[in-house]
């Protein structure tokens, strides 16, 4: 099993709580990596959920969790209470082998 947590260059994914967030909307984290300014997160969906309220209640919570953990750092650079811009991606990948999504993520 994965650790409960990634470090990816400067990229910090809180992944057990990204896990039990998806949970509680019956999603799957599948897998997950990061720039030092982006995450990649390849997650299995619920086809009922809105893929917006998703992306932002995950930036919500994952904001709280690192600025929680980090705010001596962050204090230094982040002095307003926004942590990531209102801007996201969502790519589906429903006619791609998952293994190839993986891969792509892994680089």
């Amino acid at each position: 099993m994965p650790s409960s947590e990634h470090h990816f260059r400067h990229c910090y994914v809180p992944r057990g709580s990204v896990q039990r967030l998806l949970e509680t909307w019956d999603c799957e984290l599948l897998e997950c990596n990061g720039e030092p300014d982006h995450l990649h997160l390849l997650i299995s969906a619920n086809p009922k959920i809105q893929p917006s309220k998703m992306v932002n209640s995950l930036k919500t919570a994952t904001s709280r969790l690192v600025r929680k953990e980090f705010s001596e750092h962050l204090g230094k650079f982040y002095w307003k209470p926004v942590f990531y811009s209102r801007s996201y991606c969502l790519v589906s990948c429903g006619g791609a082998p998952l293994e190839i999504v993986k891969q792509y993520l892994e680089q």
